[in-house]
């Protein structure tokens, strides 16, 4: 018997559907955060879920556009099993630290009061717009949100 093309595409479709299943059964990689209680947590809570705390880092990263080796030790490309997460080694770390205190603090005790908006919250992305800076002024194309002087009286 002589198979043809559509024998052989027919079998190695079956094939890359068999190995894909079995990918999809063996789950997601390992992440490299530890499941609760984690490591060296001092303002987030050492109970927070793994999905919540990379999530949280996530957002983190991408309000100020660096990636984990802004605050983590840990070299770039390699994987994250590689990283110490729980080194206060650099002081990037430790300003974000501060950060998220103020945060908190804006968040609890000044903006409430503030607003009258229990609600009203700010975050990283607040001020820093996707930079390592916290930027002082508008964003270059943003709308002018402060009145026209009045006029001069004449």
């Amino acid at each position: 018997m002589r198979w043809g093309l559509p024998a052989y595409a027919l079998i190695s479709g079956v094939a890359a559907f068999g190995v894909s299943v079995a990918f999809a059964q063996a789950g997601p990689p390992a992440m490299a955060f530890a499941d609760p209680p984690h490591k060296n947590l001092k303002v987030l809570p050492r109970d927070m879920p793994k999905a919540e705390l990379l999530g949280t880092m996530k957002f983190f990263a991408q309000s100020l556009g660096v990636r984990c080796t802004y605050c983590h030790v840990g070299e770039e490309g390699k994987p994250l099993s590689t990283f110490d997460f729980a080194s206060d080694a650099k002081d990037k770390k430790k300003t974000a630290r501060a950060m998220l205190a103020m945060v908190t603090m804006l968040n609890t005790e000044v903006l409430p009061d503030a607003t009258g908006l229990p609600d009203a919250k700010v975050t990283c992305y607040t001020c820093h717009r996707g930079s390592t800076k916290p930027l002082t002024a508008p964003p270059p194309g943003a709308p002018n949100t402060v009145p026209p002087p009045p006029p001069a009286a004449g």
